[in-house]
């Protein structure tokens, strides 16, 4: 085996990689059940990218045979009504986590100086999953992923001058059909996964350069012994890789329980109108994205003029991409800010949720104007930061992380 690694290592650096990324990789001995959730997005990923593959094996991303093939899946072929679920439910799991995975780095300023960058792929990576989710949700071609296509797709009409030519081309077609599905087949299994993976390759490189973020917002490298080891680190490999094995075993149990007993979880992940064949004359009773999308489809709403909703949709997706440039706050970790911060990022995370619940439901006058407050201090929370995140006290950060 020696050998056979060096004859290995003369052509290609495979125990350099491992040492400088998992072995001899120092990460900061108080990582806590936050970080549990960076090695889950990348569990789901691989889940989504196997099951979609022996998915497409059965699939026909055509008009006329897209919604009866996925009912072969279903029905016919031996074992397909799993690979179906593990993959319709890994898309909401892969949200799941990467939603946790982006507040532990809000909460503990993952995004400041010098993880700039592991920030900025990070988005990228967010940006680059709404769009294949938002591809694969017409894949079924369900009667509600067809209406929701239709309404998301003319959001782009609303674009000035070029809208109508915009919503033309992404469907390559004046309506949605069969085209529609075809490109948005190939992107969802081809280009998106491509452009995925690059830059969760990119992600873990930065973050490696920079070296990883704790809950004390301490820099490890600055308490080194005499072969200079941080005092504070341990290797990733294996104290890290063992403790993500029971993160794994847990997120696995539940991910299981939902498969096998509640894979629709209420119509939240596969929803009713979904299980009747896309209808171009049918409309259903409420059009509304699947649920990680409702949030920012809240904001699109609040706003009365069309234009200006899809503006604030976007906006509320490119202000975080400034998140490491907004923050002003002498400390880093949530541990040792001020009262304030604590209070603005609870009342952030309370309007996220309030938004992602109105999504969901018909749009009324009293919830139009809830999910204009919370729109509100939405923006309020980025543009204001520089602002309020150095007011009030904060505590003394030590020189050494803590337990």
């Amino acid at each position: 085996m020696s050998q056979f690694m060096q004859w290995i290592d003369a052509r290609f650096p495979a125990t350099k990689v491992w040492n400088e990324h998992l072995a001899q990789y120092y990460a900061p001995k108080n990582f806590n059940f936050w970080y549990f959730f960076g090695s889950l997005a990348m569990l789901v990923l691989v889940n989504q990218i196997l099951t979609g593959i022996w998915l497409t094996m059965n699939y026909t991303p055509t008009g006329e045979g897209a919604y009866a093939s996925v009912e072969f899946i279903m029905r016919d072929v031996e074992w397909g009504w799993l690979l179906r679920y593990m993959h319709g439910v890994g898309a909401s799991a892969f949200f799941v986590v990467v939603y946790l995975h982006m507040f532990r780095g809000l909460i503990y300023g993952s995004f400041r100086k010098p993880r700039e960058l592991v920030w900025i792929f990070g988005m990228i990576i967010f940006v680059i999953l709404m769009a294949e989710g938002f591809m694969g949700y017409l894949l079924p071609w369900g009667n509600m992923s067809y209406w929701g296509a239709q309404v998301i797709i003319n959001l782009f009409s609303a674009i000035p001058e070029y809208g109508d030519d915009i919503a033309v081309w992404i469907r390559g077609d004046f309506i949605i059909s069969g085209a529609t599905l075809n490109r948005f087949f190939a992107l969802h299994v081809v280009a998106l996964p491509m452009a995925l993976l690059l830059m969760v390759f990119l992600h873990i490189v930065a973050l490696h350069q920079v070296g990883s973020n704790n809950p004390d917002g301490i820099d490890i490298k600055k308490n080194k012994d005499e072969n200079g080891i941080p005092l504070d680190g341990i290797p990733f490999h294996p104290y890290y890789t063992v403790k993500d094995i029971v993160g794994v075993g847990v997120f696995l149990f539940i991910f299981c329980w939902i498969i096998f007993f509640n894979p629709e979880m209420g119509g939240y992940f596969f929803e009713p109108p979904n299980f009747t064949p896309a209808d171009p004359l049918k409309t259903p009773a409420h059009i509304a994205p699947v649920w990680y999308f409702t949030p920012y489809y809240s904001i699109l709403k609040a706003v009365p003029n069309q234009g200006g909703g899809v503006i604030a949709m976007a906006g509320s997706l490119v202000i975080m991409f400034f998140l490491p440039w907004l923050d002003r706050s002498p400390v880093l970790s949530i541990r040792y800010k001020s009262p304030i911060f604590k209070v603005a990022i609870t009342l952030f995370v309370v309007c996220f949720f309030i938004l992602g619940y109105l999504g969901m439901k018909a749009p009324t006058e009293m919830r139009a104007i809830v999910a204009r407050v919370c729109t509100i201090y939405y923006f309020a929370f980025f543009l204001l930061m520089p602002w309020w995140s150095q007011w009030g006290t904060t505590k003394p950060v030590p020189e050494r992380v803590t337990h």
